[in-house]
């Protein structure tokens, strides 16, 4: 995922994060993803009225390697910093990243924070929410891809804008897939969770080359997110384009994948509505 975005990232460090949802309007105010489903109480049965803890699924591992004491460095990064060390581990296939390393890189330029930001993202099979890489993090998943360092490259202050950046676009990611998900609002009250995700930046979408034929830009990244609409999993597709020097944003078109009937009727009533209220 970090390898693939680096070349966008370092040409909008600047951005602000600002997004846009599928290149097109958003629907009336009447539709069904407009509706505020924090205004009431979550039902009964959701897990946070349970006084047991449910057991997760058990494709779902306990804890992602990544997010593995994720929180100490949330609390007291210095703290967590002093007892972290580089384990040694496969791959997570959470979110095909291997274990963090808040440890400085040899020949490193410059310090690097190692405090991790807690997102508003449900992670899947948990009580805890996702937590974000720390800049040092961030930074040694890039030479893991073979990113190395010139002085032209990047400086400590554009590590802190490029986890800005990579954080807001997250979150912006979310709020677009609660937006699809509260079409599903009867059949999932107590909402979504992330269960895992991973990045195809060169595998563009039939919708991604329909749109570079129509003479448009092919998106820098495409992540596959999926979510565990209770007890049933969804995937999302993300293209993540390039907004220009001018808009100073990243672009996201977010919508769910054409992997059942049931995504595709969704699919076409937001198109309908879009259509109808343009």
């Amino acid at each position: 995922e970090l390898a693939e975005t680096m070349p966008s990232l370092l040409d909008t460090v600047k951005a602000q994060g600002t997004v846009m949802s599928e290149l097109a309007q958003a629907p009336p105010p009447g539709c069904p993803m407009h509706q505020n489903t924090k205004q009431s109480s979550p039902p009964p049965e959701c897990p946070m009225h349970s006084t047991s803890v449910k057991e997760p699924p058990k494709n779902i591992p306990d804890a992602p390697a990544h997010q593995d004491g994720a929180y100490e460095f949330v609390e007291c990064p210095v703290k967590a910093a002093r007892g972290s060390s580089q384990p040694v581990s496969d791959i997570n296939p959470a979110n095909m990243m291997p274990p963090p390393n808040q440890q400085p890189s040899p020949g490193q330029p410059f310090d690097l924070s190692v405090k991790r930001e807690e997102s508003n993202i449900p992670r899947g099979g948990s009580e805890q929410n996702w937590v974000y890489p720390s800049e040092q993090m961030f930074w040694n998943a890039m030479l893991r891809k073979g990113w190395r360092w010139r002085e032209q490259d990047i400086s400590q202050k554009d590590m802190s804008n490029i986890i800005t950046i990579h954080n807001q676009n997250n979150e912006q990611a979310w709020k677009e897939i609660l937006r699809w998900e509260a079409l599903h609002l009867k059949e999932c009250p107590c909402g979504p969770s992330l269960l895992r995700f991973g990045g195809k930046a060169k595998d563009f979408t039939p919708r991604a080359r329909l749109r570079h034929w129509m003479g448009h830009e092919l998106p820098f990244d495409r992540h596959d997110w999926i979510i565990d609409r209770c007890g049933k999993e969804v995937r999302y597709v993300i293209d993540y384009y390039d907004g220009g020097q001018e808009s100073k944003h990243t672009i996201l078109d977010v919508r769910p994948a054409f992997d059942t009937l049931e995504a595709v009727w969704d699919r076409m009533k937001v198109a309908w509505w879009r259509w109808t209220s343009s």
